[in-house]
């Protein structure tokens, strides 16, 4: 179905948002679209249906969107990566550097079983902090991670170069 039309033309782009001189990458009209959605989650999924996936964890809130669906495509199990607060029972954390500042992700210490396979999910690679601080959070819990995949890759910023040695599947590059 991902052939059929181009994604990228339901991606909206917002200038100067959330502040001056940021062009946003706005994926809203892709959600709305049916077709468009089920062509997205089709194509996070492909690059690893022949793989055996135990989990597919993903960044909130909107690599939630795309994870449950993906791990869904996949027949993997959902495991969702939150920030601080946010999960009820026993995490592992990881701090991370942003621009001015840094942050911090958590998963639940008992989400994902010793060797496990793991598919690491998001709707956007911009500087790769994030999913860096993921990838640190699922090798915690002693899983193998399989690959990373994102709808959009904003190439200039140079995430992917913080991300290793995994395979990266990006399915619309800016």
């Amino acid at each position: 179905m991902a052939g059929t039309f181009e994604l990228r033309d339901y991606i909206r782009d917002i200038p100067d948002f959330p502040k001056e001189g940021i062009l946003f990458r706005d994926i809203t009209p892709l959600l709305s679209d049916k077709d468009a959605l089920v062509a997205s989650i089709e194509a996070l999924a492909k690059p690893f249906k022949e793989q055996k996936i135990d989990y597919v964890a993903a960044i909130e809130a909107r690599g939630f969107i795309f994870g449950s669906a993906v791990a869904r495509a996949l027949g993997a199990g959902f495991i969702p990566i939150r920030k601080p607060g946010k999960l009820p029972h026993i995490t592992e954390s990881v701090e991370y550097d942003l621009e001015y500042g840094t942050d911090m992700v958590q998963i639940h210490k008992d989400a994902i079983e010793d060797g496990a396979s793991v598919l690491l999910v998001d709707d956007l690679l911009a500087t790769g902090g994030t999913m860096a601080a993921a990838i640190e959070l699922v090798e915690l819990l002693n899983a193998k991670i399989v690959g990373l995949t994102f709808l959009i890759e904003l190439k200039a910023l140079g995430g992917r170069e913080k991300l290793g040695k995994y395979p990266i599947h990006a399915e619309i590059y800016y």
